[in-house]
């Protein structure tokens, strides 16, 4: 299992640098750059891990590891320098234990008075559709449509919601999620390469099972 993650970081630097050096990637590219190679990380980890109903739960460590990688994921989007207001604090706290309601409760509260703000409601929709092991219930979807309705621009709100469409078996909205969020990104942006493969992807496996179509 260790040299498993170790043979996959590995690959992620290597990616990283090749983006970095040798594609001449620009650093005002680097973070996001990097975020999305942190999601592929977290996806990585939670496929290791049963996410449908009926499965036997997990440790309380692992269950720790996906909410510390799931928040961590979220704010490679965002300036770092930027201060985060207490109710977002307090809540990924929460959140890096697994505590995935109490962290959205939280969330719930301080987006009453911050009904703007991008973060609080990706941190909300991934909260709400962890606490539901991975599926994207309507409260969840409602708040990934309020992240990208305040920036259309910020990747992370279809990312994720279509990643969690994708792993709850939602084949069709993975793809249709995906598909909206290349349509909005630049032909330059870093992460387009990794939306194009996951649409074809995804494509793919509709066209070769045909009560998908």
């Amino acid at each position: 299992m260790i040299g498993a993650w170790m043979a996959i970081l590995a690959l992620a630097l290597v990616a990283f640098a090749i983006a970095s050096f040798a594609l001449r990637l620009p650093k005002e590219g680097f973070a996001v750059f990097g975020a999305v190679l942190l999601l592929g990380l977290v996806g990585y980890s939670w496929q290791g891990s049963p996410g449908y109903p009926g499965s036997p739960k997990q440790p309380v460590s692992e269950e720790q590891s996906s909410g510390e990688e799931m928040v961590e994921a979220r704010r490679q989007l965002f300036d770092p320098v930027r201060p985060k207001p207490d109710y977002l604090m307090l809540s990924d706290g929460f959140a890096r234990r697994g505590k995935f309601e109490d962290a959205a409760n939280l969330l719930r509260t301080g987006l009453r008075d911050n009904p703007d703000h991008l973060e609080g409601w990706l941190a909300l929709a991934m909260a709400l559709t962890a606490h539901a092991d991975g599926v994207v219930t309507p409260a969840s979807y409602y708040a990934y449509g309020k992240a990208r309705l305040i920036d259309p621009a910020n990747p992370g709100p279809d990312f994720f919601l279509g990643y969690s469409f994708a792993q709850s078996g939602e084949i069709i909205a993975a793809r249709d999620t995906y598909q909206r969020l290349l349509e909005n990104t630049p032909e330059d942006a870093p992460w387009r390469a990794e939306v194009e493969a996951r649409v074809a992807r995804l494509d793919q496996i509709i066209a070769n099972a045909p009560m998908l179509q």
